[in-house]
């Protein structure tokens, strides 16, 4: 009984497994707005930019994009590629993360297709870029600092004309792309009004008024803004170019300026990697964009614990290791109770064979019977499902965090080259169905491992249930071993040192008269 009964928690664990990966849930989308009704310019007021731009798709901008060669901005942490003519952030590489960059492709762009920019100047950490015409001046100053990945951004507006100055501007953040399904689970839009705050899916479109501030987050990078405008003038969008891409922007509405009135709209940046303690460098407020999914809160307690044991032993697949420990040893007492009940269940085996061949008939009395003895030895049949059950959020919250966590991603450990992906010993000439074309060594070593784990605690019993037995000690291992094939291999350690830890152990018990 108890076996099947792991083997169903097993199966419930790859349905929660592949649930627990989905982004949270999303509130009900309220769809973008039409755009506003165009205002008639009289002689006293000009309509420059409007919500209708939004409409406008990105590939007027696109084009010219590619055919430039983008202006570099080099800090200590991090290399800004930005557009000249649209004065528009590329993407941005991280020198302390290899092969890591954030694309925002098209960030803080102002759908505009009049307005051409030049760069200005430029110096250390700070770049300026200005566009004269059409009766205003519009500026962009961006500064970063090198220490930390913190900026700001300063969108300077000048009405040069002698006519009074109107506008909705549609600034762009970025643009998320989702064309990879693995990936892109892992994306989402954060949100934060004065009343709540929420992750959402770049997928769907929605406009949220009064957004103090707003995120994009991919896998391991985010931007963060927050501006200094109006929240009753401002709104957050998210807009659908085409199956695989979503913009993200900000409507700065109503902005109006007298002949020669000059307006200064700041915004503060972050734009860096999920790492809290990054973000907490550059405003505690903005921490909540970092989220884990559903164990969220455990997520973060597993990573703060790992964090202090890497300090300890520099080393992230050593932590890893004293993390599964110490797991262990907190639910030691009650495995102890477990491999206690499993030992008195295997003690009573020929007895309920022995019922089982007195009430074949009677599967009622059976039952009864079976109670019964169980009640007079104080043994739970239920008892070893529980250190199972118990360590279940704390496996999926690994999981998230280890799939998500910056820290980790590069980290290696003996052949591993990267915890936060499975450990590819080397590539196959060809691709298994389900598994792919990489040999994971250590998923196998942890199904051989639970293979020795379940032949030290079978019991002896009857014919059947010695053949029902020896099914399950094939059948378990060969579905963990599928299911953890292409996770994590900082979580494939985790579990293989649990199991091994309760294989060492159990092998004791057995061996003590």
């Amino acid at each position: 009984m108890e076996k099947r009964l792991i083997l169903a928690i097993a199966l419930s664990m790859l349905v929660l497994l592949a649930w627990s990966g989905l982004a949270p849930k999303e509130p009900q989308p309220v769809p973008v707005q039409e755009s506003k009704a165009s205002q008639i310019a009289t002689q006293s007021e000009k309509t420059a930019i409007s919500k209708r731009d939004l409409d406008k798709g990105l590939s007027s901008f696109e084009e010219s994009i590619s055919e430039e060669t983008p202006v570099s901005l080099t800090t200590e942490k991090s290399d800004y590629n930005f557009s000249e003519s649209t004065a528009a952030l590329i993407d941005v590489a991280f020198t302390e993360y290899q092969s890591a960059e954030l694309s925002l492709k098209y960030g803080f762009l102002i759908k505009d297709e009049d307005l051409l920019f030049m760069e200005r100047s430029s110096g250390r950490g700070r770049i300026s870029f200005v566009h004269r015409g059409e009766g205003k001046e519009i500026k962009k100053d961006f500064a970063f600092d090198g220490d930390n990945y913190s900026g700001e951004f300063v969108l300077t507006i000048k009405n040069m004309s002698n006519l009074k100055l109107k506008m909705d501007i549609p600034l762009v953040l970025g643009v998320m792309n989702f064309k990879d399904p693995l990936q892109s689970r892992f994306q989402s839009v954060f949100i934060a009004t004065k009343d709540r705050e929420r992750h959402i899916s770049p997928k769907k479109e929605i406009e949220i008024e009064g957004a103090q501030i707003v995120g994009l987050r991919d896998k391991y990078f985010c931007l963060i803004v927050q501006s200094e405008f109006p929240e009753e003038q401002s709104s957050v969008y998210i807009k659908r170019l085409n199956g695989q891409e979503s913009e993200v922007g900000l409507f700065l509405n109503d902005l109006a300026l007298q002949p020669e009135e000059e307006a200064n709209i700041k915004f503060q940046i972050y734009l860096g990697p999920q790492d809290l303690n990054q973000i907490n460098l550059v405003n505690k407020g903005w921490g909540s964009i970092v989220h884990y999914g559903t164990f969220d809160f455990i997520s973060q307690l597993l990573l703060q614990l790992l964090t202090f044991f890497n300090n300890i032993v520099h080393n992230w697949g050593l932590a890893i290791i004293m993390l599964s420990l110490s797991v262990y040893i907190i639910l030691f007492p009650i495995t102890l109770k477990q491999m206690r009940s499993m030992k008195g269940m295997q003690a009573l085996q020929p007895r309920i064979e022995e019922l089982r061949k007195q009430h074949k008939d009677s599967p009622q009395k059976l039952n009864k019977e079976t109670m019964e003895l169980w009640r007079e030895h104080k043994v739970n049949p239920f008892g070893g499902c529980l250190p199972l059950i118990l360590q279940m959020p704390v496996f999926f919250a690994l999981y998230q965090a280890l799939a998500r966590s910056v820290a980790l991603k590069g980290a290696n450990f003996l052949w591993i080259k990267d915890l936060s992906e499975p450990d590819k010993l080397f590539k196959l000439p060809f691709t298994l169905p389900i598994l792919g074309n990489y040999f994971n060594i250590l998923p196998i070593l942890m199904a051989l491992l639970m293979v020795f784990q379940q032949k030290i605690t079978m019991g002896k019993g009857g014919a059947g249930s010695a053949e029902q037995q020896k099914v399950m000690m094939m059948v378990m291992p060969l579905m963990f071993g599928v299911i953890f094939y292409n996770m994590p291999a900082g979580l494939v350690l985790y579990w293989f040192t649990n199991s091994l830890l309760m294989t060492m152990y159990q092998y004791k018990i057995n061996r003590m008269k």
